[in-house]
This record gives structure tokens, sequence and C-alpha cells, in this order.
């Protein structure tokens, strides 16, 4: 089961979310953090996919300060205009609406764990830093790299594709020098390689990331 709701950021801020429900009493919380494209079909199957595990999974709009109900595809005029989100995005206020989606988790009693894709890798490598989660997964998180002074206090795992355009690769070396707990996966794929949307989809990549994502989440909060 599915429903949209509304999360309050401590800002006062309004925005939406999306909040795919297991069949029966959640294991444990997920707060899936969108793309560029908002909370787009991608990013709710996602939800619904790991609802299906057992956990209640929460994507908060996080472009809903800019511009409500944003939902775009990866192609065309639609690219264009996610790419026009980028420098409007404030990282600090994503991180307060992640934060929302936290406390609406932890309602259930159960750990929260945080996972995003794309913007939403380095969203959920800074949730890790400083936001009251149990663990995190990052998806080729392009600016993971400008925080890697910072320091994660619950476990991570990150996932990379070796032939990512948009992410050098001695910037991921840069985060697993600093930080060698962090659990980090290279992938024969480019960006995006988990969306089934996108041109640059690599099923066998995108199963094994999520298998290893499954059973990283279940060690850490159930």
């Amino acid at each position: 089961m599915s429903e949209r709701i509304t999360l309050h950021a401590s800002d006062g801020q309004a925005l939406g979310a999306y909040v795919a429900h297991p069949a029966g009493e959640p294991t444990a919380a997920l707060v899936v953090v969108q793309e560029i494209f908002g909370v787009n079909a991608h990013i709710r199957s996602v939800a619904d996919g790991y609802a299906r595990d057992g956990f209640l999974a929460v994507a908060p709009a996080l472009f809903d300060r800019i511009e409500p109900n944003v939902e775009l595809g990866y192609e065309g005029t639609d690219a264009q205009t996610a790419r026009s989100f980028i420098p409007k995005l404030n990282i600090d206020m994503a991180l307060a609406d992640v934060a929302a989606a936290i406390d609406y988790c932890a309602t259930t009693g159960k750990k929260v764990g945080v996972i995003g894709y794309c913007f939403g890798g380095t969203i959920a490598w800074l949730a890790a830093c400083r936001l009251p989660i149990a663990a995190a997964v990052g998806y080729y998180g392009g600016r993971i790299a400008q925080y890697a002074a910072e320091t994660p206090t619950v476990p991570v795992m990150l996932h990379f594709g070796r032939q990512d355009a948009h992410i050098p690769a001695e910037e991921v070396e840069k985060v697993q020098s600093a930080h060698p707990e962090v659990q980090i996966y290279w992938y024969d794929a480019g960006h995006g390689f988990n969306c089934d949307a996108r041109a640059s989809y690599n099923p066998a990549s995108a199963q094994e990331a999520r298998a290893r994502s499954l059973v990283f989440l279940k060690k850490h909060l159930t």
C-alpha cells in the first residue's frame, strides 16, 4: 500500500512525500532520497521495492521548496529542466527535509536508514554524518568528495560505476582514503545504472548493488 503525505521541516516548510507501506508491521524504516528528477516513477518504484522487503519507505519531495510536485523523465526537455534545478539546490535545506522524513519514520519505533541516488547519494552521505540514523547507502553521489572531511557516525555503503563520466575515480578514492571503513563498490556501468528508465541502466550491476544494499540495510537496521 502507498500514500502521499505532507511533512513539515524544522523551519516550517511543508513538503510532500511518497510513503510505501510493507504488508505487515515494518521491520525498519528507510528514507529514499531522490535524484534531480523529483519523486518520479523510478524513485517510487525503489520505495515500493523496499516496502516489499519489509521496510516502511518514505521518499520526501526535496524540490517542493523550489517548485511543488516535480516529477521528470530522463530525456529531452525534462532532462534540461532537471539540470536547471541544480544551481537552486540548498544542501542544508535538503537535509532539513530529509530530517523531517526521518522524524516521520522514527514514529514507528524502528531503526531508520537513508538510501539515495545521484543527488540523493550525496545527501545520504551527509545524513550519515549529520542526522540521527542507523545506516546509509549512496548510489553515484557526485558531490561526496566535497564532504570527505566529514565523518559518518553510522555504517555507510557507496556504489559507483567505472564508466561514470560525471564522477572521477580520484574523487571516490579521496573518500575511500579518508574513510577506509566505508564499503565502496565499483560496477562496470555508467552514471544512473540502477534506473531502468535511463539509457545507462545496467541490469546486472543494478541487481548486484541492490542485493548488497539489502543485506547491509537488514544487518544494520533490523
